[in-house]
């Protein structure tokens, strides 16, 4: 069945690769690039199926039965997952297409297109999941796949130490995700989406009681519950706040998963599962609010950071951060036809723009710190270009599709009540923002005298075709994503309040619309007379606010603060562990058991004269000893 080959396929890549990586080696993406371009072709065809018929439920087999658990791993394709599945292999396939080029020579050439290839697979059963257990697994499954991409280069020690805190710090939301999933089974004696959601609206305004087991009570909405243990796992996976420390050190992989893991796979995984369990979130008006909040909140706090920034893809990756804010918020507000729209117009000008930072970093012989650059417009022509569109799309210019997205967010929050005009507020600094940190990058990679290390300066040349052309292709859908009707045909499966009845029309629209526009060019026009027009300004102002540019340089101090206070203690409490049951334990017990048999052997060495009559009177003793023994038990 052609929906089964759409995962199926890049599985099939990964395993062919790992099995006989060690002999075709250089020749390891004339497996993984047809089988990912197959997957899109078939997604595509699915994308029409769904579009003009019913959703797709497909059972493949039957995984656990056990009385009241039963659960099988099946496939369930409605209008949101055929457009995730689009947005998944066409990210992916370029990406496999453009890593050709990038990692051309590296010695860990099939092993990294094996995992990319397992990365999608698990991608995909992900989003065309049917039940809670599916989604976790997979959910898990892209987990592992960033720890193994991240640390790709496991020669290099940042690699590893990113690769160990991304993995660490998701599993403190997914601990909180596995606890959501028990609780639906518990609660609903289910955990295929369809039952799950039939029997929800039946438990509104019930409560449990977390505080009865400790003899206490505090009442809480069990829907409340299920969906905020539930979004400690998007927390982690989306890479809000406060568990958004792992995204920016994941740069320390190579750049095409950076721009995998941030446009379509890992870190969307988060919103989409709040989108998709939609139903279930309608239902506590709590958890959105905590949730609308979160990403408000991550929305600001990353655009801060990224104003600072100066290793090129870092500033992207707090971008991702920041608009994954945007997407949270949205969903939070119950404009899940908003989020999931910026979602997909995200993954197409995200992922170009990491690329195009691939391509400049391989240009400058892995150089990655934007002062040490300038000058490459004219250099690398196509890069430039492209980065160009990208950057507007980021920056919500108008005509480009992340101008419409980002416009539906905020039009959305404003419609929503006073939480959603504080948060569309919060929004439009945020556009502010994202204007001005994009376009200081632009501006300072490509623009002034170059910095670039004088052994490199006159060997700068453009990225080869098979880099390139991932670029053109991604800039096209920067734009045309725009106007492909994509919240007209994703509404009819994920409503919300706001879907449901409110309206964004009128002169506040309008105006929000105007305001945000007239910011996003705000930030362009100064990041322009920062950095082209009076490139001494930014260490005027640095020197002048030296406290808050401290603040932002350094991230907040939340690394330092998680180090001080979960790290080290954990680290002295796990080396206070160890020396007392390795060493006064364990050790002690062995160490006790040798020393005893010493001693036995010094006790015994005493009745080992070596004279045989002792020997004999000790053998008649023994004898006498036995057979009185045996008397007196008669």
């Amino acid at each position: 069945m052609k929906y089964a080959l759409i995962p199926l396929l890049p599985f099939a890549a990964f395993v062919i690769i790992g099995l006989f990586g060690h002999w075709i080696r250089e020749r390891a993406h004339w497996v993984a690039v047809p089988a990912v371009f197959g997957s899109f072709l078939l997604s595509l065809s699915t994308f029409d199926d769904i579009a003009h018929g019913n959703p797709i439920h497909v059972t493949l087999y039957s995984w656990i039965t056990s009385g009241t658990f039963d659960v099988s791993i099946g496939l369930y394709i409605d209008r949101l997952t055929a457009a995730m599945l689009l947005v998944v292999t066409i990210v992916s396939g370029l990406v496999h297409v453009y890593t050709i080029g990038y990692m051309h020579g590296e010695p860990g050439y099939a092993r990294f297109f094996a995992y990319v290839a397992l990365f999608t697979f698990s991608m995909l059963m992900l989003v065309m999941a049917d039940n809670l257990l599916q989604l976790y697994v997979f959910w898990e499954a892209v987990g592992l796949c960033s720890y193994l991409l991240i640390g790709h280069w496991y020669e290099r020690k940042t690699a590893c130490d990113a690769a160990t805190k991304a993995f660490v710090v998701n599993r403190v939301g997914d601990f909180g995700f596995g606890l959501g999933v028990i609780l639906v089974f518990a609660v609903f004696g289910s955990l295929q989406y369809d039952q799950v959601f039939a029997h929800a609206v039946l438990l509104k305004g019930q409560t449990i009681d977390l505080l009865k087991p400790l003899g206490g009570q505090w009442p809480v909405g069990v829907m409340t519950v299920i969906c905020l243990l539930l979004f400690a796992g998007a927390v982690g996976k989306s890479a809000q706040v406060p568990l958004h420390v792992w995204l920016p050190d994941a740069m320390e992989g190579p750049t095409p998963i950076s721009a995998l893991i941030h446009a379509a796979t890992m870190v969307t995984a988060g919103v989409f599962m709040v989108a998709r369990l939609a139903p279930l979130y309608n239902l506590s008006p709590v958890a959105m609010g905590v949730v609308a909040v979160t990403g408000g909140v991550t929305a600001l706090f990353a655009a801060t950071i990224a104003l600072t920034q100066n290793d090129i893809k870092r500033v992207v990756a707090y971008s991702t951060v920041s608009q994954l804010g945007y997407m949270m918020m949205a969903c939070g507000l119950g404009a899940y036809v908003a989020g999931i729209y910026h979602l997909l117009t995200h993954g197409a000008f995200k992922a170009l723009l990491f690329l195009c930072c691939g391509s400049v970093i391989i240009a400058l012989h892995h150089e990655q710190d934007m002062r040490r650059m300038g000058g490459l417009k004219n250099k690398m022509p196509i890069t430039y270009w492209t980065m160009l569109i990208g950057s507007l799309a980021l920056a919500g210019f108008p005509l480009t599709a992340g101008f419409f997205s980002k416009d539906e967010i905020l039009v959305s929050a404003w419609s929503a009540g006073f939480l959603g005009k504080t948060l569309a507020v919060v929004g439009l600094v945020t556009a502010f923002m994202t204007a001005f940190y994009i376009f200081r990058l632009l501006f300072v990679a490509f623009h002034g005298e170059s910095r670039v290390d004088p052994h490199y300066r006159w060997h700068i040349d453009e990225s080869p075709p098979v880099m390139t052309a991932p670029l053109v292709i991604l800039a096209v859908l920067s734009i045309i994503t725009g106007y492909l009707g994509i919240p007209e045909f994703i509404r009819p499966v994920l409503p919300g309040p706001l879907e449901m009845g409110a309206s964004h029309e009128g002169l506040a629209a309008a105006g929000l619309m105007l305001l945000a526009t007239l910011l996003g060019l705000g930030g362009i026009a100064t990041a322009y007379v920062f950095y082209v027009k009076s490139p001494e300004l930014p260490d005027r102002l640095i020197q002048r606010w030296r406290e808050a540019y401290a603040l932002s340089f350094n991230k907040w101090y939340v690394d330092e603060f998680y180090d001080r206070t979960i790290v080290q203690p954990t680290v002295a409490l796990a080396n206070g562990l160890w020396k007392f049951v390795e060493v006064e334990v364990i050790d002690a017990m062995v160490n006790g058991v040798g020393a005893a048999t010493v001693v036995w052997g010094l006790a015994l060495r005493l009745v080992q004269s070596g004279e045989v009559q002792h020997y004999a009177l000790a053998m008649a003793l023994g004898a006498v000893a036995i057979l009185g023994l045996y008397l007196m038990l008669l």
